[in-house]
């Protein structure tokens, strides 16, 4: 059996990856493989550099991609099955007023399909061919507080693990660690127009990262254009407003109390 990281970049399965550095989750994985979106931010690539770079890992991160989500979205490009690309969960103002929530395909599609396709070309097996049943043992880097993301996996060939479930770790334990052996800590791991961003990150994105939030503002233009619109109006935001109308100001900048401390978990890179 292979064993083998799932590296999102995040905060959590880079600690992962890191803990099985230092021997404190063991066997030693065969590698690490990152599925590319092409549309991370710009601090999300900065650190896949320096952890896929010698001497930080004992073993290979493989970089994988089925495309650019952001050009697809723009050119309404299609996807690997022949039909039209994979959708985001875009909110949805119907013509009759009510809202709704497009269908989410794009971890599917961006995510979990080059992961699966790299794990065959390592194994040695072509697309479609049968792989005998436990020979991939895949880690995620999931902590104690998003326990209700685990899944089991869906091919009877692959096996998941939760290395930081067993350890019972949560993401401010995975920050001590880091903070203790001396590690950056890595940025939020999320496509730059991910819709369940909440108010704060989209708040900090347009404060400091101002290019990034500029790119999420264009393609939220984009998805009210073209066919896709004949159900109703796209929104990368919940309010069903353009994303550079969105009132993002906090507590703080109203010149209130803010009690809260409201970071963006995500639901999708660890």
């Amino acid at each position: 059996m292979m064993h083998i990281i799932s590296l999102g970049a995040g905060v959590q399965s880079t600690t992962m990856a890191l803990m099985a550095a230092h021997g404190e989750i063991t066997p030693m994985p065969e590698c690490a493989i990152f599925s590319d979106t092409g549309w991370e931010p710009k601090k999300v690539y900065e650190h896949l550099r320096w952890i896929s770079s010698p001497n930080v890992l004992p073993f290979p991160t493989y970089i994988v991609s089925t495309g650019n989500l952001r050009e697809d979205l723009i050119h309404q490009s299609v996807n690997s099955t022949g039909q039209r690309f994979a959708s985001v969960p875009w909110f949805i103002k119907n013509k009759d007023g009510s809202a709704g929530l497009g269908r989410r395909q794009c971890t599917a599609e961006y995510k979990i399909l080059p992961l699966s396709r790299k794990l065959r070309a390592l194994l040695g097996y072509q697309p479609r061919q049968r792989i005998p049943v436990d020979s991939v043992e895949l880690w995620m880097g999931i902590s104690t507080d998003e326990i209700m993301r685990m899944r089991p996996a869906r091919e009877p060939w692959k096996k998941h693990r939760w290395p930081l479930i067993e350890q019972r770790m949560s993401r401010s334990d995975c920050l001590l660690w880091l903070e203790r052996h001396g590690y950056p800590v890595p940025a939020k791991s999320s496509c730059i127009g991910c819709p369940f961003h909440s108010d704060a990150h989209w708040r900090d994105m347009k404060l400091n990262s101002p290019d990034e939030f500029a790119d999420a503002v264009e393609v939220d233009r984009a998805i009210r254009k073209g066919p896709r619109t004949m159900h109703g109006a796209q929104y990368m935001h919940d309010s069903l407003k353009p994303l550079d109308e969105v009132d993002l100001r906090n507590a703080g900048d109203r010149g209130q109390l803010d009690l809260f401390n409201n970071e963006c978990e995500g639901m999708c890179g660890v």
